[in-house]
C-alpha cells in the first residue's frame, strides 16, 4: 500500500469550475477532448443530483422529466449523467501537468463562452478515508484500483457511481 500512496503523491489535481452548469452535450464534448490528452489518472464530475423520481412532497414517486439526465458517450464508453455538472476535477501525472494545463485552457476557451475558473492544487483524497474502511473493511488493502481511494458513497454501490473509461 505504501508504494501506491507514494505513486499517488506524484499527481496534481486540476479543477474546472464553469460559471454555469454544463449541459449534457457540453459535458460530453469537453470530456472527450480531455480524454484525448496525455497524463490523466482520473476525472471526477460533481454537481447537484438529477433524480429519476421525486423524493419528497406531494409528487413523491413521480418521474422527473429532466432532459439533462441521460447517457453520454465518453471515449467510447456510455456514462449515465446523473448530476448537473458544476465542477470537473482531473488528476494528472505531475510531469505532464504543465503541458496538460495549457492544452486544457485551449479546450475550455473554445468550448465555454460564458467563462470558467481553473484551479491547480489538491482536491481529491490520496489516502484511504474512514468511509473507505467502513465500506471495504479489511478488504481495503485488496482494492484493485488506487484511483477509487476516497470516492466512497456509503449508500451506493460503487458500480453505480464509478465508471471506468477504457484507455
Amino acid at each position: 500500500m505504501e508504494s501506491e500512496t507514494t505513486e499517488l503523491l506524484k499527481v496534481r489535481d486540476i479543477r474546472i469550475f464553469p460559471h454555469r452548469f454544463l449541459k449534457a452535450e457540453t459535458t460530453e464534448n469537453i470530456l472527450n477532448q480531455i480524454y484525448d490528452l496525455d497524463g490523466i489518472v482520473r476525472v471526477l464530475i460533481h454537481g447537484p443530483s438529477i433524480p429519476k423520481t421525486v423524493t419528497f412532497g406531494p409528487a413523491k414517486g413521480l418521474a422527473v422529466n429532466h432532459d439533462q439526465r441521460r447517457s453520454i458517450g465518453v471515449h467510447g464508453s456510455k456514462i449515465d449523467l446523473r448530476v448537473a455538472v458544476g465542477e470537473i476535477i482531473i488528476t494528472v501525472e505531475m510531469e505532464k501537468s504543465d503541458e496538460f494545463v495549457s492544452r486544457l485552457k485551449d479546450i475550455l476557451d473554445g468550448t465555454l463562452s460564458f467563462g470558467y475558473q481553473l484551479d491547480i492544487g489538491k482536491f481529491t483524497k490520496s489516502q484511504p478515508t474512514t468511509s473507505d474502511y467502513m465500506k471495504y473493511g479489511s478488504s481495503l488493502d485488496a482494492l484493485k484500483d488506487s484511483r477509487c481511494c476516497g470516492m466512497v458513497d456509503m449508500g451506493a454501490k460503487s458500480s453505480d457511481s464509478i465508471n471506468f473509461i477504457k484507455d
